[in-house]
């Protein structure tokens, strides 16, 4: 079932990766100015926010199950719209509504995952499915690239509509709702705010919010300023786009070995800075080198970090959710992913347009998370310290 799980989580994320790389020139070709490409590419990002942040409370009312396949099928349908598009606003709102159907996909996907894995291997689990994550971030772009140069792009969206109304298909028939340990309690409104913002407390949560949201601040940086330097350092027209897919293969690699099980073994907030620090590094030596070789080299280096957070930050909202709020923290959790993104690129693109400073803004802004998060874990260990005391009258 998990083995199954991680090809759906694959499915999911194949909807996001195929319609990135051909979004901006879809609105070009529409006769679309900037602004407009501009907002057609980021808006599905914004929404998708919203769509998680509601898909989680639905989740815990009605199910993952039920809201996956719920968000398989709508999305499909959204995917068979672009092709009637003729207007760039015509197509600001079909992506508005694609980001919203988009967001039930992920929380939904992970939250069965938390369930159906074990309780003794959550970081393991978790890893596995960052390599689905990373197999569609490689895979989709090429299919896509491929797909539209061969067949144009109304195949493309009826084909992803295919694969998405086929993983709405494979969730419908194999795994049934008595299976899927769905989460259906009634709670009265007030016990379940409340029960939600002590959630919300916890430590171990905000850690992993904070570096759900740093992560994809530094991707999203990442993908503004990386293709900007390797253009203007006059390097071919895919080393960009290698690159990306460099820090994705190590990714996977480290995901997938026998290693995995130090997710399991070693502290998740421990790999957390681990993982954070060497994304940090990596974005500063980044900017510092202006040889393709080495830029390769960092990427590498940057995918190692990444494969340390990635299921690190997972594996911290596992362990310290209960059942009936798994739901609404994996919503939270890639809410905070979807604005991550947002703001790493349109929020550095804002602030400076000098490429080898956005990557050390970026770069800072992962130390000032990391120091954020360390001061949390001080201020719980002193609280434990104090209530120990306390209680023993000291």
């Amino acid at each position: 079932m998990k083995r199954l799980l991680y090809g759906i989580v694959m499915l999911c994320f194949m909807d996001l990766f195929i319609q990135l790389p051909v979004m901006g020139p879809f609105a070009k070709s529409l006769g679309a100015g900037s602004f407009i490409i501009g907002l057609a590419v980021g808006l599905y990002s914004l929404t998708n926010m919203f769509g998680n942040i509601a898909a989680g409370y639905w989740i815990d009312r009605y199910g993952a199950r039920n809201i996956l396949l719920l968000g398989f099928v709508l999305t499909a349908v959204v995917m068979m719209l672009y092709p009637l598009v003729s207007q760039p606003w015509h197509l600001v709102i079909v992506r508005f509504v694609h980001g919203l159907t988009g967001g039930l996909l992920v929380p939904s996907a992970f939250t069965l995952i938390s369930h159906f894995a074990s309780t003794q291997q959550p970081g393991r689990a978790m890893a596995l499915s960052g390599a689905a994550v990373g197999a569609a971030a490689i895979v989709g772009p090429a299919v896509a690239g491929i797909t539209k140069a061969k067949l144009g792009l109304p195949p493309l969206f009826w084909g992803t509509a295919t694969l998405l109304m086929l993983g709405g298909l494979l969730v419908g028939v194999t795994i049934p709702a008595s299976q899927a340990k769905r989460i259906t309690r009634r709670l009265q409104l007030s016990r379940s705010v409340e029960g939600l913002g002590a959630m919300l407390r916890k430590g171990p949560v905000l850690q992993s919010y904070i570096g759900a949201f740093s992560l994809m601040f530094a991707m999203g940086a990442l993908t503004y300023a990386l293709p900007l330097k390797a253009d203007e350092l006059g390097f071919p027209a895919q080393a960009s786009g290698l690159m990306l897919s460099t820090f994705g293969i190590v990714a996977i690699v480290v995901f997938v070995m026998p290693s995995n099980r130090w997710f399991d073994r070693l502290s998740s907030l421990l790999l957390m800075f681990s993982g954070g620090t060497v994304i940090m590094l990596a974005l500063l030596l980044l900017s510092f080198f202006h040889q393709q070789a080495a830029m390769f080299a960092v990427m590498a280096f940057y995918g190692l970090g990444f494969s340390l957070l990635f299921p690190s930050l997972n594996s911290l909202l596992v362990k310290n959710v209960s059942e009936e709020f798994k739901g609404r923290a994996f919503g939270l959790f890639y809410a905070f992913f979807s604005l991550g993104v947002v703001a790493g690129s349109s929020g550095i693109g804002a602030l400076t347009a000098d490429y080898d400073i956005a990557l050390r803004i970026a770069s800072g802004f992962i130390l000032l998370a990391g120091s954020v998060v360390a001061l949390l874990k001080y201020a719980e260990s002193r609280e434990k310290r104090e209530k120990l005391l306390k209680s023993m009258d000291i």
